[in-house]
């Protein structure tokens, strides 16, 4: 085995962590900033790339580190390494409400391909690089763009998405169609590409956009409820500055209060 074998305990239920439990000398990679708490005894390192060789060299390891660019990410990492003689504890913490899902990539054909912003965290081992979509129509209007995520080797790997996560599994030759956002993950053998809703009225006025992706297997795909940009679209719309109002939920006073903290326009 390639990438170091970790051991993990998920807590929580829609603000979800994981707890990475390392062995002496083990090692987890994360994205920066996704640390919650870890013991006495672990020792973190920024590195360019993903980590998933030491032995890569300069240009290696730039390589890595251009990947990361066009993906979005930022250009550093995190190793987490237990260097205590006792069994040691990393935790992290999901970036907004939804779940963690665990993927043990040995079992999934040593690769799945990923939104661009749905890893956290995995096995130091585990190669976090990058997916070129070769269909022109996935690549425009798929909205994840030309470019995804792919995870590849042979440890455990954990992606993060919104509200709650179906997992389903395609036969071969079953289609599945879902909108371009709330797809988060797919095992290598999938299909994938974007069709056109087919109706100019829908297409315009039935608020599902012009898109949605196709999926077919056989192979397994992971789905959100709650993709993180129509989250943002909600709020964005309700803040004040955008001209959202507050409706008084709640509220005693309702309206009235409003009055009271200026809200009275």
């Amino acid at each position: 085995m390639n990438s170091h074998e970790i051991e993990y305990k998920l807590y929580g239920d829609d603000m979800q962590f994981v707890e990475i439990e390392l062995d002496p000398g083990e090692s987890t990679v994360a994205e920066a900033g996704a640390m919650m708490m870890q013991e006495d005894g672990i020792e973190m390192e920024t590195i360019f790339g993903d980590g998933a060789s030491s032995d890569k060299g300069l240009f290696g390891k730039l390589l890595g580190a251009g990947k990361r660019i066009l993906t979005g990410e930022s250009l550093f990492m995190t190793v987490f390494t237990n260097q205590s003689s006792a069994i040691k504890h990393v935790s992290f913490a999901a970036p907004y409400p939804g779940k963690i899902i665990p993927m043990d990539l040995s079992e999934l054909g040593g690769k799945v391909i990923c939104q661009k912003d749905a890893f956290l965290c995995a096995a130091k081992g585990v190669a976090v690089g990058i997916e070129f979509q070769r269909r022109l129509g996935a690549g425009f209007f798929g909205g994840e763009g030309f470019i995804m995520q792919k995870l590849e080797g042979d440890g455990l790997a954990f992606l993060h998405a919104g509200g709650t996560i179906y997992k389903r599994e395609l036969q071969p030759g079953e289609r599945l169609k879902i909108d371009t956002g709330c797809l988060v993950a797919m095992t290598r053998d999938i299909d994938y590409n974007i069709e056109y809703v087919g109706k100019i009225k829908t297409a315009f006025f039935g608020g599902e956009g012009l898109f949605f992706a196709t999926v077919q297997g056989p192979g397994t795909v992971w789905v959100q409820s709650l993709p993180f940009s129509r989250l943002a679209d909600r709020i964005f719309a309700s803040a004040p500055s955008a001209g959202g109002k507050s409706r008084g939920e709640g509220s005693i006073l309702g309206g009235i209060g409003n009055f009271f903290d200026g809200d009275n326009d």
